[in-house]
């Protein structure tokens, strides 16, 4: 199952389900779990340890050197990547730098055409990256996130549950879960209605989703208060996975876009 013209180094384990493309490049100390395929041009670095099932189209590089000026190897840490994702082509993932985790890819992913991962973040399951998005070291996906072309995200930025960013958005601070953002320095638009409605979230979950936000950023009250607030009045999962979220921010929460005189 191996292309006589991929180069497989020595101390490189590959499970005898894979398939190996012309041209591939898997580097010693690369894991590739069962039923994985890599095609043709693609290199797998050999911190990567990649799980069952994936996917990495022509051309895309796993586990390469963070894009950092202060990298040295002896501070190189893995790249470690769950089941069944799928990198198409060209894209680039680096392994870790600057914790001993490392970089971390959940289950389900699809990154799209030259989409890029930094160094150290950390991504959950069934994350769509769309061709071109970019993340800098150290972002935080949490899970079902959508992110259109060409959306830059600030390192140390996280991106709650079920959020969704607009095409050719900048992001510079934490986006919260169910939302959609958009802007040149994005900004909330309204709720991720598509993704919930696809994802199971009846209207009593979305209208209270809602209310939640409508609470915290519109009713001008000190944020502490509207997160107490939310609390007592919206007592649900959600509103928890909202209010965990904004209390846990380091960056702060980007707001709504009429707060910043857009529409």
């Amino acid at each position: 199952m191996i292309h006589p013209t991929a180069i497989v180094e020595a101390g490189a384990r590959v499970h005898e389900s894979c398939r190996v493309g012309p041209y591939a490049i898997i580097e010693a100390g690369a894991l590739i779990g069962p039923e994985c395929i890599i095609e043709g041009h693609a290199r797998i670095y050999g911190l990567t340890r990649l799980g069952r099932g994936n996917i990495v189209r022509h051309g895309a590089t796993l586990g390469s050197t963070p894009q950092d000026l202060s990298y040295h190897p002896d501070k190189a840490k893995p790249l470690t990547i769950g089941d069944f994702n799928q990198f198409r082509e060209c894209v680039n993932v680096s392994h870790g730098l600057k914790t001993d985790t490392g970089t971390r890819i959940g289950s389900h992913n699809y990154l799209m055409a030259f989409s890029h991962v930094g160094h150290d973040c950390q991504l959950g399951d069934h994350n769509l990256l769309a061709n071109g998005a970019t993340l800098a070291g150290h972002v935080d996906l949490d899970h079902h996130v959508f992110l259109s072309g060409q959306v830059a995200v600030h390192q140390f930025c996280r991106i709650g549950a079920y959020a969704m960013v607009a095409g050719v958005s900048g992001v510079p601070q934490d986006v919260p879960p169910f939302v959609t953002a958009d802007g040149h320095r994005a900004r909330i638009v309204g709720l991720n209605t598509v993704g919930l409605r696809r994802n199971g979230f009846d209207q009593a979950r979305r209208r209270r989703i809602k209310a939640v936000y409508r609470l915290l950023f519109r009713a001008g009250l000190p944020l502490q208060a509207a997160l107490e607030q939310a609390a007592a009045a919206f007592p649900a999962p959600e509103t928890d996975l909202i209010l965990t979220f904004i209390r846990a921010s380091q960056r702060g929460v980007i707001r709504f876009a009429r707060e910043a005189g857009q529409e």
